[in-house]
């Protein structure tokens, strides 16, 4: 890998050719050709971060990016060269600690992405080598190699098909992982090859890789008998990609062209970058204020101790005369170390144990998203994953959700619910719904009238027998994967009290679209029964069980432009009939239009019920008419050059003049409370746009069926069919459709208010947005450069300012660059990505957050995933309570940390106003390094993984709450002057309130006065009791954690003071706090200027508090208000419902009343259930 990349960087690798030819087998083409052997890249897939040699300096490198963590480094390096009033270890300790323990955290975590990559490398597979079958790791297959793969195993590499068991030379495989298609495709062998694969000899030439899924282009050479050798063309229906999975095929023989991180699959991915949330974004700007308030200190006390010593006498006193070296030293070199002697002094205003304790809160933390049993899915007996717990508070910042469709929003199993014959409607019998028009609904649900007339019902249901390309798959034993059983369409509907027999044998389909599947077993529920495909013969059991037979002469595929697909069968009777079906807007234009109107409305009525509606017509051909069309046909295909535009003339030539039968309509079912979940993030103030691969009417009816497009949604199409319209080049239609968007949903819409999504009220108009792949590449890369610029802004303000917005057609890489251009937009919004499959894996990288679906479609997504859940629904959950209550508590955690350091500093600044600038610490050096260590710590982590301060239920029943804390709004800058304000108030209290205490100079019984250790060691247990209490008045969610931690640390405060001071330690040189803290407490007036100033300190707030809860209106929406802008009242923390230790009181809190009493509790003994729907 590492010899790739360098080769790359100095030009020296195959990419300067525009092609790579391989040798299948590793055989050569002729014996007489010198070969020189081309270096491709391994197998192996990477997506780990480090290595075991690069772990340690890359891991360091990206901690010392910090800034916290850079400084403290120089603060030591300082402490260690420069002789500074406190030891280096007061400031190498915790450095060292926070070092290690996230080194800990982030190798642990790469180590599981190791253990994933492990699972694909060395995955065993078959490779054919001289002749035989031996088995390897998947990382050691060669470009060359022939690679045997047996039916449901995954293709380990791109390879060419070669060989295949059956006896049409096609296999099927599932590209789910890829395109998020779980249908089976058909792919073809190379022609006329070597039914031998140990006596094949030919070369392959083909392009260099490029990501683009549905492009190849090549050529095999086969040499035989020294004879000129043959070529035969190679396209991507030849070619298996890495990831797709082999189905109903025994076994095939491909030659692998691609490997590694060249495959499609691999190129696809984006690359790995550090994602760093908005909270470490926000601590680095407050880091740099509070590192700005350091450096004034360190100069204020620097010119102000050299002003002092200016003053006669005060420079060189009788009883401190300084020594010669002293004397010869120069003065700017002198005022320059006692700058840095004061910064060292001061340095622990910049909370270093901070960033410990918020990687120790992430870490932890995520493990209350594992343990949350309602993220379990008992069908795989899986729960939620986290991947990177860094990004646990960005959860509660989502502005903009980019989902896929397939399997994310549906869960691609489409259902036929009913049709529609010459305007008469037939329904299931278990359909439940109002009905327009003509219906044969009133008599007997499992019979069909026959008020269509029979002869229309049979030939709309031959229709849906015959134009598909559908495949049954006979077997005993059934697969379970993507293979639909028709034994369960069989339900006795009948005609005239006739059964429908079922098949004898067990049958299941496959085909390329779900929907197909679905109409043929609709088909089969009203007496149709499709028995097949053999040698060109399609075979249908008719409602009297006789078998009938159809020729099929060609087949008109399905493409994005046309939207429809025929086929042309002939009967035994020898007519030759035109079946043709396909979207509305379609068909309609070419059948005859009095046979319209029967069969509009009951299509735009399952269109807005968000049905996926197929119109059915067909046409007679001629011989005449049909050899003319089966002559254009033979030589389109036969066309090197246009072949699409050659074919397409045919196919519109033929698709004319058609008559109309019907029309169907087919759901795709949508995963689990997926509506109910989209609706609630839009709710919660973010902006939902759909990313997929499918067709778009089969997106848009997912859309309306999620309710992201409503019945009043005007629909703003900028698609190649749009740009089409209107006989004007493409460029110049884009840049018009942009600009009348732009004027219709920016210049014309009335100023929207922040936060709304949706406009209930009927003067204003939803808009909803559509873009397919194509018409996205001429928005990003236009002809003229001057555009990109002008095209990319008038896209973006269009899509923000749409409810919903839909991108179809979309290939892996666009995905990707939808999500950046986004993110990059003005403001920088929190986007995140969802998806299930491989073909997600770029946006899942490319997003803020990433969450990969544990769902059928492998298990790409979730490896590369920050964040992995069961189903849909639960991202509701994930977001709404998990994302609110993690950004909440983290944001407290912050704030706080700011605020006990400037409590704990502010006094040390003061006292050297009163020391002769000195140096002077006040505090002890065992002070130092364990008030942020030992003494504050563990509370406010507690504080941080279990308070709670809105029950979970309301959160998800209430989306509107998570707005009040969108665009990180507790980590602006009002709340943090909030927090700094109240630290300066605090370290004035402590300072000046002990120094009115020594006014008095005998505080002992003996008369003995307190020295400098004693005053610092006052201040000390005042600052740790405050703070300390300050978080418990702010705890709404009290467990036996948190009392055991809160009261704990005072306690081992007091009994680490009481050892440390009362013994003689051997290592110590001077021992400055012998006996201080036990001689402290012996006096009373120490006892109560403690007492006296912690009530001080907290007075205000508790009267603050007893004010709001007596003239505040009890909503929690103005709790949440006020939390935000920094109120003295509510601090906003919440709990996991997913620690087992808590579950009893948060099953108690959902939905409970407060109790009359709880208001008449002590605060710090109120339970989580009084708390919880408390407003203060």
């Amino acid at each position: 890998m590492l010899r790739r990349r360098i080769n790359r960087l100095l030009g020296r690798d195959e990419r300067r050719a525009d092609s790579r030819t391989i040798n299948v087998g590793h055989r050569t083409g002729t014996s007489n050709e010198a070969i020189i052997p081309a270096k491709f890249c391994d197998n192996r897939i990477v997506s780990a971060k480090y290595t075991v040699w690069n772990f340690l300096p890359k891991n360091l490198f990206e901690q010392f990016r910090r800034i916290a963590n850079f400084y403290f480094l120089i603060i030591f390096l300082v402490q260690v060269i420069v002789d500074t009033p406190t030891s280096p270890v007061t400031s190498g300790i915790p450095l060292f600690f926070v070092i290690t323990v996230t080194a800990i955290k982030q190798g642990y975590e790469d180590w599981l992405r190791h253990k994933a990559d492990n699972e694909v490398n060395k995955y065993p597979v078959t490779v054919l080598e001289d002749g035989l079958r031996i088995r390897k790791e998947s990382e050691k297959i060669k470009v060359g190699d022939v690679v045997e793969v047996e039916e449901d195993e995954t293709f380990p590499c791109d390879l060419i098909l070669l060989q295949s068991c059956r006896d049409d030379d096609t296999c099927f495989v599932t590209t789910a992982s890829l395109d998020g298609e779980s249908n089976h495709k058909t792919h073809y062998t190379v022609p006329d090859i070597e039914k031998d694969l140990d006596s094949l000899n030919a070369t392959i030439e083909c392009e260099q890789p490029q990501p683009d899924l549905y492009k190849f282009v090549g050529r095999m050479h086969l040499y035989t008998n020294n004879q000129e050798p043959a070529v035969r063309s190679l396209g991507p229906e030849n070619l298996l990609l890495k990831g797709a999975t082999l189905k109903n095929t025994q076994r095939i023989f491909g030659v692998a062209v691609y490997t590694g991180m060249e495959t499609k699959m691999a190129l696809n991915y984006q690359g790995k970058s550090q994602k760093r949330s908005a909270v470490e974004k926000s601590i680095n700007a407050f880091l740099l204020v509070y590192l700005c308030i350091l450096v004034s200190k360190a100069l204020v006390c620097t010119t102000l101790k050299y002003v002092w010593q200016g003053k006669p006498g005060q420079d060189e006193p009788w009883y401190n005369e300084k020594t010669q070296k002293e004397k010869d030293t120069n003065l700017y070199l002198k005022m320059f170390t006692d700058f840095l002697s004061f910064m060292v002094l001061f340095n622990f205003i910049i909370p270093v144990s901070m960033y410990v304790t918020v990687e120790m809160q992430k870490f932890l933390g995520s493990y209350f998203i594992t343990w949350d049993q309602d993220f379990f899915d008992p069908e795989i007996e899986e729960g939620a994953l986290v991947n990177t717990s860094d990004l646990n508070e960005e959860l509660g910042q989502v502005e903009y959700v980019f989902t896929d469709k397939t399997g994310t929003l549906t869960q691609n199993n489409m259902e036929f619910i009913e049709c529609c014959i010459d305007g008469f409607q037939y329904r299931y019998q278990d359909a439940n719904s109002e009905v327009d028009g003509p219906c044969v609904t009133d008599g007997p649900l499992n019979k069909l009238q026959q008020k269509a007339g029979r002869e229309r019902e049979e030939l709309f249901l031959r229709a849906l027998c015959l134009c598909h390309t559908v495949q049954v798959k006979e077997s005993t034993e059934r697969s379970q994967d993507q293979v639909d059983g028709l034994t369960d369409g069989v339900d006795g509907l009948g005609v005239d009290g006739e059964g429908i027999h079922p098949p004898q044998e067990q049958i299941g389909l496959i085909a390329s679209s779900p929907d197909e599947v679905a109409l043929v077993k609709g088909a089969m529920r009203y007496g149709f029964t499709f028995l097949g495909l053999e040698s060109k013969t399609m075979k249908i059991r008719n409602r009297n069980n006789d078998v009938e037979m159809y020729e099929l002469l060609h087949v008109l595929n399905f493409d994005p432009v046309r939207r429809r697909m025929s086929v042309i069968v002939r009967a035994k009777s020898g007519d030759t009939i035109l079946f043709c079906k396909g979207a509305d807007s379609s068909i309609f234009p070419r059948v005859r239009q009095e046979e319209v109107e029967n069969i509009r409305m009951h299509v735009e009525r399952n269109a807005k019920e968000g049905y996926r509606t197929l119109c059915v017509a067909y046409k007679c051909l001629s011989a005449e008419e049909y050899n003319q069309a089966d002559k254009g046909l033979k030589e389109a295909r036969l066309a090197l050059q246009d072949r699409e535009e050659r074919l397409m003339a045919v196919y519109n030539q033929l698709e004319t003049g058609m008559s109309l039968i019907g029309a169907t309509a087919v759901e795709d079912r949508l995963q689990e409370e997926a509506a109910e979940t989209m609706e609630a993030l839009q709710g919660a103030g973010m902006k939902v746009w759909v990313l997929t691969g499918d067709k778009m009417e089969t997106a848009k009816s997912t859309c309306y069926a999620c309710r992201l497009f409503q019945r009043n949604t005007e629909l703003l199409e900028l698609t190649v069919r749009t740009l089409d319209e209107g006989g004007r080049r493409r460029e110049e239609r884009l840049h018009d459709l942009l600009t009348e968007y732009h004027k219709k949903t920016v210049q014309d819409a009335p100023p929207a208010k922040a936060g709304v999504t949706r406009s209930w009220s009927s003067s204003n108009q939803d808009f909803g947005f559509i873009i397919d792949g194509a018409t996205l590449s001429m928005v990003l890369n236009p002809s003229t450069e001057s555009n990109a610029k002008l095209y990319k802004s008038l896209f973006l303000q269009i899509c923000q300012n749409c409810t919903a917005v839909l991108c179809c057609r979309m290939a892996p890489l666009q995905k990707a660059q939808i999500v950046k251009m986004v993110k990059n937009s003005k403001g920088s919004p929190i986007t995140l990505s969802i998806g299930d499959g491989a073909n997600d894996v770029s946006m899942i990288l490319e997003a803020h957050v990433g969450i990969g679906i544990k769902g059928k479609e492998g298990r790409q997504a979730v490896r590369n995933s920050d964040y992995a859940i069961p189903k849909l629904m639960h991202l509701k959950k994930l977001l709404l309570a998990h994302g609110h209550l993690y950004y909440v508590r983290i944001a407290h955690l912050v704030q706080y940390f700011f605020y006990k350091n400037l409590c704990f500093i502010l006094p040390q600044f003061l006292y050297q106003f009163f020391c002769g600038y000195s140096q002077q610490p006040l505090y002890g050096a065992v002070y130092l390094t364990m008030y942020n260590i030992c003494f504050t710590s563990m509370p406010i982590l507690a504080y941080s993984l279990l308070e709670q301060h809105i029950c979970i239920q309301d959160l998800l029943d209430n989306a509107t709450l998570y707005r009040v804390i969108a665009k990180n709004a507790m980590l602006r800058w009002r709340p943090f002057l909030y927090w700094t304000l109240l630290g300066v108030f605090h370290g004035l209290l402590f300072f000046f309130g002990v120094r009115f205490l020594f006014s008095n100079p005998a505080l002992q019984d003996n008369g003995q006065v307190f020295g400098n250790w004693s005053y610092g060691t006052i201040v000390f247990t005042v600052l740790v009791l405050t703070v300390t209490l300050k978080l418990a008045l702010d705890t709404r969610h009290w467990t036996w954690i948190n009392h055991f931690v809160i009261w704990g640390s005072l306690a081992f405060y007091v009994f680490f003071s009481f050892l440390w001071g009362g013994t003689i330690w051997p290592f110590l040189s001077q021992q400055r706090l012998y006996f201080v803290f036990a001689n402290m407490l012996s006096s009373v007036s120490a006892w109560l200027v403690i007492i006296l100033l912690v009530l001080l300190s907290l007075l205000p707030e508790i009267l603050l508090v007893v004010f709001r809860k007596t003239h505040s209106p009890n909503t929690r929406q103005e709790t949440e208000r006020q939390s935000v802008y920094g109120s003295l009242s509510v601090v906003m923390s919440s709990v996991s419902l997913a620690s087992p230790f808590q579950k009893k009181l948060v099953q108690s809190s959902v939905g409970g009343l407060q109790s009359p009493q709880s208001s008449a509790r002590p605060l710090l003994m109120r339970t989580f259930s009084d708390e919880s729907n408390t407003v203060i």
